[in-house]
């Protein structure tokens, strides 16, 4: 395990690179970080851009589905459970196909593996509505080509040297593509159509495929890494807690985005009102979602700051159990806190790993693992609706995974970087 002589605190580039928290890096582990090192400060500003493009399409092709899900469900004739099928799909994709991102990236290297996951998230897109038999298939190949990318980003990220500020940007960018995904959703339908609505993120989508295409021309030009992969015995503690983390973040943020409209039309709020709703939750996360990396590499403000995010995330659960009212504060509360805990869980990938590929690795294990807990956590949620036609269990089982997810971010903090690379 590296950097033993101190806590875990969230590290800089320059840190990785051999002081500080994170420890030195062996000279053999330096050609994993230089083949995605820009060429100028030109093309490090073109690369760290397109990663922003990339964050801003993982989002929509969820939320978009989730606030036309009445219409979805009408227009391709679904039963209860194609439902709730259709809703959870792109994140039981995430967790079946966690590994596929490292595995291309040894290949074809990180920026080439991002760019194929965003032309085959276009492609899933467009397909899925082109017919009813395609709807599943579709919604299953863009969940898997957004896992990719979702996966590499960290990698990515740490190759590039990115400071605390710039994850915190990357992160942030999931938050303005959920936003954008559930806000238009509504008004692209009445514009256009369901299936033109839902079709439309794939042009966004080719836009950033477009973007690593332009990276990838200005990065140095160095091989993929084939370095061998090891799971020491003294971080697989880490692993584990890191991948508890994110599961349970993951499993608290895709049951929101995927069945607060539902909720909230229980509770008497308009379609319109209830989409309005699940925008906002992303929009008001944005700037937490941002400052949460840089926050927390404070080690006071870490040690409170990362498990009362779990508390208040159980109180707002809690109360719309409850059906308390007062839905449109409920729903900041829970934006916030949600969405800040998103950016802490991957700014946690990013410091808890020594190296690039490292990250690449503690990525695709905590997101591959937690994207399977969220899908299988949020469909089962749906089933228990249906099941008792109310949301009441469901929401206090996700205040219960609120808690648990404070006690696993107070060990995590805790942690040390660890080096999953066999020197």
């Amino acid at each position: 395990m590296t950097g033993a002589s101190s806590p875990m605190g969230f590290v800089s580039s320059r840190t990785d690179r051999g002081d500080g928290a994170a420890g030195a890096i062996p000279a053999g582990r330096t050609a994993d970080r230089a083949r995605l090192a820009p060429t100028g400060s030109a093309a490090r500003a073109l690369a760290l851009g397109a990663a922003l493009l990339v964050g801003v399409n993982l989002r929509p092709a969820i939320t978009s589905v989730s606030a036309l899900l009445d219409q979805a469900t009408s227009e391709f004739g679904l039963g209860g459970v194609e439902r709730s099928l259709l809703a959870t799909l792109p994140v039981i994709a995430f967790g079946l196909t966690a590994m596929l991102g490292p595995l291309l990236a040894r290949r074809i290297g990180t920026t080439r593996a991002i760019l194929v996951a965003m032309a085959v998230l276009a492609a899933g897109l467009v397909l899925r509505v082109l017919n009813g038999w395609m709807l599943l298939p579709g919604t299953f190949l863009a969940g898997a080509a957004i896992m990719v990318a979702a996966t590499l980003l960290p990698p990515y990220l740490k190759a590039l040297g990115a400071s605390g500020l710039w994850v915190g940007l990357s992160s942030m960018s999931f938050g303005i593509g959920a936003a954008l995904g559930a806000s238009l959703a509504v008004p692209l339908d009445e514009a256009l159509g369901l299936r033109p609505a839902l079709a439309a993120w794939a042009a966004l989508a080719m836009l950033a495929a477009l973007a690593m295409l332009a990276a990838g021309r200005g990065a140095a030009p160095t091989a993929p890494t084939r370095a061998p992969i090891a799971l020491p015995t003294g971080s697989r503690s880490t692993v584990a807690l890191m991948t508890t983390v994110f599961a349970l973040q993951a499993l608290l943020y895709f049951a929101v985005t995927t069945w607060l409209p539902l909720i909230l039309s229980s509770h008497g709020e308009t379609r319109a009102a209830a989409g309005g709703l699940l925008g906002w939750f992303s929009v008001i996360g944005l700037v937490p979602t941002l400052l949460a990396p840089i926050i927390a590499r404070r080690r006071r403000i870490l040690t409170w700051f990362g498990p009362g995010l779990g508390i208040v995330m159980a109180a707002g659960f809690a109360w719309l159990a409850l059906d308390g009212g007062h839905d449109p504060v409920v729903v900041s509360v829970l934006g916030i806190a949600q969405n800040a805990g998103f950016g802490l869980a991957m700014g946690l990938l990013v410091s808890l790993s020594a190296d690039e590929a490292s990250a690449g690795i503690l990525s695709a294990i905590a997101q591959g693992v937690g994207y399977a807990v969220a899908g299988g956590g949020s469909l089962l949620l749906g089933i228990v609706h249906d099941m008792s036609s109310t949301w009441t269990a469901s929401l206090l089982t996700m205040a219960l995974c609120a808690l648990l997810l404070a006690v696993s971010v107070t060990l995590v903090i805790r942690r040390h970087p660890v080096s999953l690379i066999r020197g």
